[in-house]
């Protein structure tokens, strides 16, 4: 009997004081909505992105890992430099080319022409 009667004390002091907590802590309101961390793009949008600019790339971690958004934003501006990149080379590869097949012509001489003999 003795037993009973502490598990019943025991049960009211718990149901008390989660009760207690809950009235106490409501006058606040619930919690504010924490902007969520979104990703500051460091890929400088005035001059192409070089190794350092890359290497320096993190992502905000949300809780399953990034989000696909910002990398995807990442990843396309990246591969749209690259294209660009390639293109400019294949520009400058075939200009040089193209420079490189042209027919010489024969140089003219600079020099005083000789005098002619006049009679």
């Amino acid at each position: 009997m003795v037993m009973f009667l502490f598990l019943v004390v025991a049960l009211a002091i718990v149901v008390a004081a989660v009760t207690l907590s809950v009235v106490s802590g409501g006058e606040s309101g619930p919690l504010p909505e924490v902007a969520p961390e979104r990703f500051q793009d460091p890929l400088p949008p005035d001059r192409p992105v070089n190794r350092a600019d890359v290497e320096s790339l993190r992502f905000p971690q949300v809780p399953r890992g990034y989000r696909m958004a910002d990398v995807d934003d990442a990843l396309s501006r990246l591969g749209a430099e690259l294209a660009e990149r390639d293109a400019r080379i294949t520009d400058l590869e075939s200009a040089l080319a193209g420079a490189q097949a042209a027919p010489r012509t024969p140089h003219t001489s600079l020099d005083k022409p000789e005098p002619e003999d006049r009679p």
